[in-house]
């Protein structure tokens, strides 16, 4: 099976194809531009460089949220698209997961951060034990505070991957020494990470209801939630 995996829930865009679970490749861009005007590009050029078309996939992932609100909705809608044109089997996956996932770590936990704005973080904690990833804790968005609270009874290093994680390292690192930020090279989102949640999925997705998952109300919806109060 080709898998195709799209990762567009930050400022940086990527696209990655597995075949049977081996990554064949990947194309990662974080230059600015809006992931509406290389998401398409990198895919395409991608798959012609391995000497394929888009008839030659046969599923596609999407990082399915928490991330940016555009963001999230243009790779959601790509996906869904491609599933629909090509009738193939669609998985939304979560963000944090992907993160993990993408992290490669082999012994520790993992803490995905994507900064939420208003002092918070969108956040979930996984354990890897010989590189078998479990989740800790569901996604959500969670206060600084609370998550310093959580991760300082934690005696293995904690690795913290994402958007978020120089602001949790300068806030937190007094508080939990074996707190660890990665290079930057491996801090960020990427599609490969994607692939690798998608491929623990056991069923795929309805891309007619797949819909993605914010986690909270978007500044404009919460400030028309207020006028109606």
């Amino acid at each position: 099976m080709r898998l195709l995996a799209f990762e567009t829930s930050a400022k940086a865009a990527s696209v990655a194809l597995f075949e049977d679970g081996k990554l064949l490749a990947e194309q990662y861009q974080n230059t600015g531009l809006t992931h509406s005007q290389t998401l398409m590009v990198m895919t395409e050029q991608m798959l012609t460089q391995c000497d394929l078309t888009a008839k030659d996939v046969d599923a596609v992932a999407v990082a399915n949220g928490p991330g940016s609100f555009t963001g999230v909705r243009i790779g959601a809608a790509a996906a869904k698209g491609f599933a629909w044109g090509r009738e193939i089997p669609i998985y939304g996956v979560s963000t944090l997961e992907a993160m993990a996932l993408g992290l490669g770590i082999y012994d520790g936990f993992v803490c995905p951060v994507m900064d939420a704005r208003r002092q918070q973080v969108y956040n979930a904690l996984f354990y890897v034990n010989q590189g078998t990833v479990t989740r800790q804790t569901p996604d959500r968005a969670i206060a600084l505070d609370d998550l310093k609270n959580e991760l300082k009874n934690l005696e293995k290093p904690v690795f913290l991957v994402g958007d978020g994680s120089v602001l949790c390292y300068n806030t937190l690192k007094e508080d939990i020494p074996n707190l660890i930020l990665p290079p930057e090279g491996r801090m960020h989102q990427r599609a490969v990470g994607v692939g690798l949640a998608a491929l623990r999925k056991e069923t795929s997705d309805d891309p007619a209801t797949l819909t993605p998952n914010y986690l909270r109300l978007s500044q404009a919806e919460r400030e028309r939630m207020e006028r109606q109060k």
